[in-house]
């Protein structure tokens, strides 16, 4: 008869653990962090917007789509190997085609933002993006410095692209009461002799001036104005603006006012203006 024990069996029992399931899961934490930021983004938007000027959200918007040049010699060609390229004269990338403007040919001109259709004709819109980030100093390679800057302010009309050169209370275009340009004005034509090679359309100079602070017999507004727009027109063609691009210069006295203090300095300006295809 054999041995018997009172040990008691011993029982082994294996629980199995499921993760993740209901709420001890971790990732809608995620999808709520995710949600959570969206919203702080939207909110931000919505904030900037009202708190923002349309000048402001156009410099916003003009910052995150930059117009710049990338080089002033098209690479494009004519044969059965021209195609595009993304180098035109001085055009913006992917805005321009075919050979250079220093050998164009006939079925391949170069087109880009200057009022050039497909079919080498004039659009009836006219692009002055590139010509207006220059002058304003978007392109991130300024030619002058930001106290010549703050005397350029651009806008388009019916006539074409505005640039309006103006005079400050310490910083004045002319010597007080003459056409004598300070070397302010110099820079300034400079700057947009340079930044004309962009476009090929022609161009106005118009000069205004302040009213006098005594009522004179006979008004010197008219011919000092003029005389002032004509001697723009000299400092452009001095710096390089082809005489035929201009085709006409005038004087406003002091007719059309910027502020609306007679005498402000802000009243002294010019406007160079380049003029829509006809």
């Amino acid at each position: 008869m054999g041995a018997q024990t009172n040990a008691a069996p011993i029982i082994i029992k294996k629980k199995r653990v499921s993760g993740g399931d209901g709420h001890h899961g971790g990732a809608w934490k995620v999808a709520y962090a995710d949600f959570v930021t969206a919203m702080m983004a939207f909110f931000m938007l919505m904030w900037l917007l009202n708190a923002t000027t349309e000048k402001q959200r156009k410099g916003l918007a003009d910052y995150f789509s930059p117009t710049i040049p990338v080089n002033p010699v098209s690479g494009g060609g004519d044969g059965a190997f021209g195609g595009n390229n993304m180098f035109s004269e001085k055009t913006m990338v992917m805005d321009g085609s075919g050979a250079s403007k220093r050998t164009p040919t006939v079925a391949r001109k170069a087109r880009g933002s200057v009022g050039v259709n497909m079919d080498g004709g004039r659009d009836s819109h006219e692009d002055f993006s590139s010509l207006e980030a220059q002058l304003l100093g978007r392109t991130g390679e300024s030619m002058v410095s930001d106290k010549v800057l703050k005397h350029i302010v651009t806008r388009v009309t019916d006539q074409g692209l505005v640039v309006e050169l103006f005079a400050t209370k310490d910083q004045p275009l002319f010597e007080s009461g003459t056409n004598q340009p300070t070397p302010m004005l110099r820079a300034l034509s400079l700057l947009v002799a340079r930044s004309s090679d962009l476009v090929t359309n022609a161009m106005a100079v118009e000069g205004h001036v302040g009213a006098s602070p005594v009522v004179l017999a006979q008004n010197p507004a008219w011919d000092l104005s003029t005389s002032r727009a004509q001697v723009v027109r000299q400092l452009l063609e001095d710096k390089g603006v082809a005489e035929p691009r201009l085709h006409r210069v005038t004087g406003h006295a002091d007719r059309k006012l910027s502020d609306e203090n007679p005498m402000a300095p802000r009243n002294n300006r010019i406007e160079i203006i380049f003029l829509r295809a006809s």
